[in-house]
């Protein structure tokens, strides 16, 4: 049994790379990651808030590998950011980074973060059975 992605026909279709639910089936290991931000493992934070998605979407994914997860795994992501951020560059990155997946998502503009220079910070569930 597999995670169930559903986007009901009673209300719009998703404006974006994601689904309006995903079930999960009874008995499923699930992860719950805490906010990983744009800092890279050396410890720099690019100054570009896409950039900074692109290095947080890396270390989601490297919280996964850890867990011996993928991608396809992750049900659920949230995106907290701070100021503008191009649209269409964001969903591009997105896209790259999900393939066809297509979890739930929700993004947040929000008036700071733990510190000044980060300016993204993504959450992500995951779940396998």
């Amino acid at each position: 049994m597999t995670n169930t992605l559903r986007n009901p026909d009673t209300i719009h279709a998703p404006l974006g790379a994601y689904s309006h639910q995903v079930e999960l089936p009874p008995g499923s290991r699930l992860l719950v990651m805490a906010g990983q931000v744009g800092k890279t493992l050396d410890g720099s934070v690019p100054e570009d808030p896409i950039e900074q998605a692109r290095v947080a979407l890396d270390n989601v994914k490297r919280n996964l590998e850890g867990a011996g997860l993928e991608v396809g795994d992750v049900v659920k992501l949230t995106w907290y950011a701070v100021g503008e951020m191009d649209a269409r560059r964001r969903r591009e990155v997105l896209m790259n980074w999900l393939g066809d997946h297509r979890p739930a998502s929700t993004f947040l503009h929000v008036a700071g973060l733990a510190s000044p220079e980060y300016r993204v910070e993504i959450d992500a569930w995951a779940c396998r059975t």
